[in-house]
């Protein structure tokens, strides 16, 4: 397993990637999940831990499956413990 810090960043990247796919701007994904602009910014950045609650309101903001992003997350976590 890698490093916590490490592991931030590689869900926040996830979440950053799914939200792009969605065609939705970090401003507008804080409107719609009411947080600031600065907190999706800093759990995309991984300066910001999340948890599953928070996971799965970000997931619903962009109106994505949970499973797919979480699927995505294990699988780059996966091949970068393979590396």
């Amino acid at each position: 397993m890698g490093s916590a810090r490490g592991e931030q960043r590689l869900v926040g990247e996830c979440l950053a990637d799914a939200r792009k796919r969605a065609g939705v701007t970090q401003r507008e994904l804080a409107a719609r999940s009411g947080k600031p602009q600065s907190f999706v910014s800093a759990y995309e950045n991984g300066q910001r831990r999340i948890d599953v609650l928070e996971f799965l309101a970000i997931v619903e903001a962009l109106a994505t499956d949970p499973h797919t992003v979480f699927g995505e997350i294990m699988g780059r976590r996966n091949r970068g413990m393979m590396s």
